[in-house]
């Protein structure tokens, strides 16, 4: 035990579970980056105030730190077909939580999931599903989703409309 504390020690120190320190440049850069990705760094350094090199070279940092993760394109969901959303609340029975792994590993496969979190509480995890319609998602669900061995309960709930969707974390202070 002592020295799972002294690794998680210094893998603090080493910077693995700290966030690096970002000076004003760093947060004007990510927060452009977020909006618009296909920027050259020539035109982000023009809007930051930074020369061409400088710029990349944070740019480059900000890769290199696991800070920025990748660029990607965004969609439409709904101008793609994919009309309707839904959050499922999943509990595990007893033996379903014995079996995490084989869990995470089945919905890390289903596409028309998007994001899955664990939770704290009366339910274990909180799925944000995509379908292009309700019956879509019936089929997803009985023929899927109910099909992952461990699941005691899910509790879907359908969203009527979208009041905020985005991707941009806030980086400004």
């Amino acid at each position: 035990m002592n020295n799972r504390i002294n690794q998680f020690k210094v893998s603090i120190f080493q910077g693995k579970y700290m966030h690096s320190e970002l000076d004003a440049y760093d947060r004007r850069i990510l927060a452009l980056l977020q909006e618009d990705a296909s920027l050259s760094s020539a035109q982000i350094a023009e809007q930051v105030g930074l020369s061409q090199s400088p710029c990349w070279r944070r740019i480059q940092r900000l890769k290199e730190e696991g800070v920025i993760r990748g660029q990607v394109t965004l969609l439409d969901r709904k101008k793609i077909g994919l009309n309707t959303q839904i959050f499922a609340e999943v509990k595990l029975n007893a033996h379903g939580r014995s079996n995490f792994t084989e869990f995470t590993d089945a919905i890390r496969g289903f596409p028309e999931v998007l994001e899955c979190y664990v939770l704290m509480g009366a339910v274990d995890f909180l799925l944000r599903i995509v379908t292009s319609d309700i019956e879509a998602y019936e089929r997803f669900f009985f023929e899927k989703l109910s099909m992952v061995p461990g699941i005691q309960e899910v509790n879907s709930i359908v969203a009527l409309s979208e009041i905020k969707s985005t991707t941009s974390l806030p980086v400004s202070r």
